[in-house]
C-alpha cells in the first residue's frame, strides 16, 4: 500500500518534532520533508510532490498563507492543511479561496491531525469542529443579509501581505526589494496601498496588526523591536 507523503511547514522544532512522531507513528503516513519557512516549503513542496503540506500560518520569510497562496498557484499537485494557533474569520476564508482543503487549530492537532491528514490525501475537505462551526456561522449570517463573505476586494493582496510581513520583521524598502526582486519603487507603492486599506500609517501599528493576525508570530526580537518603535523617546518616523 502507497502511503500518503507529508511535508511539514513549521518553524518551531520542537512542534515540528511533535508533528512528526505523532504522523510517523502511522503505518501509511511517511513524513519526506520538513520547512521551517514559507519560502523553503515552497521549494520542497516543488521538489518532493508530497500528497500534503501540512503548513504552519506564522512562518517568517514568508508567512504559511502566502506560501500556500504560491503552491497552489503553481500548479504543484499536493494538498495543503493549514495548522495554526489562529482562528481568524478573514484568514479562514482566505486560505480555503487560495485552495487550501482543511484548517485545524493547534489546540485541537492531537487528536485532528491524522484523520485530516487522511482525508485530505482522499481529495477531501477537512476542518477543525472549531473552525467549521465560526464558518458556518459565516456564511449563514451572510446569506441572511444576502450577500457573500469575505470579498477579495476587503483584503490585502498576496504581495501586500508579504510587504506587510517583511515590514513588521524589521525590513527596510531596500532589503524588500532586494529578497522580491521587485524594484523599490514598486514597494512603496505596495507600502502605501496596504496602509491605505488597513488605515495604519505606522510601522508599530502595522506591526502589531501583523502579529494579531498571524501574519507574524509575536517573537522575543520583534517585540523588542515594537518597544522601540512605542517608546516616546525613539522618534519613530510615521511612514
Amino acid at each position: 500500500m502507497k502511503k500518503i507523503s507529508v511535508l511539514l511547514a513549521e518553524d518551531h522544532v520542537v512542534v515540528r518534532q511533535g508533528l512528526r512522531s505523532l504522523l510517523s507513528a502511522e503505518p501509511d503516513i511517511e513524513v519526506v520533508g520538513e520547512a521551517d519557512n514559507g519560502r523553503q516549503a515552497i521549494k520542497m513542496a516543488a521538489d518532493l510532490r508530497p500528497d500534503v503540506v501540512v503548513m504552519d500560518i506564522a512562518m517568517p520569510m514568508l508567512n504559511g498563507l502566502e506560501a500556500t497562496c504560491q503552491i497552489i498557484g503553481d500548479g504543484i499537485p499536493t494538498k495543503v492543511l493549514i495548522l495554526s494557533s489562529y482562528a481568524d474569520d478573514e484568514y479562514v476564508h482566505r486560505l480555503t479561496e487560495a485552495g487550501a482543503s482543511g484548517y485545524l487549530v493547534k489546540q485541537e492537532a492531537a487528536s485532528e491531525l491524522i484523520k485530516a491528514v487522511r482525508e485530505i490525501a482522499k481529495g477531501n475537505a477537512y476542518f477543525s469542529p472549531a473552525i467549521l462551526n465560526r464558518l458556518l456561522g459565516l456564511y449563514r449570517e451572510s446569506y441572511d443579509k444576502g450577500r457573500l463573505p469575505g470579498r477579495r476586494s476587503e483584503l490585502l493582496t498576496s504581495r501586500e501581505l508579504e510587504v506587510l510581513q517583511m515590514v513588521a520583521e524589521g525590513h527596510v524598502n531596500k532589503q524588500i526589494a532586494a529578497t522580491l526582486n521587485l524594484s523599490i519603487k514598486t514597494i512603496e507603492k505596495h507600502r502605501q496601498q496596504l496602509m491605505d486599506k488597513l488605515n495604519i500609517h505606522e510601522i508599530a501599528g502595522l506591526t502589531r496588526y501583523a502579529i494579531a493576525h498571524g501574519v507574524v508570530e509575536s517573537t522575543g526580537r520583534i517585540r523588542g523591536v515594537l518597544e522601540i518603535l512605542e517608546s516616546p523617546a525613539s522618534g519613530a518616523p510615521r511612514m
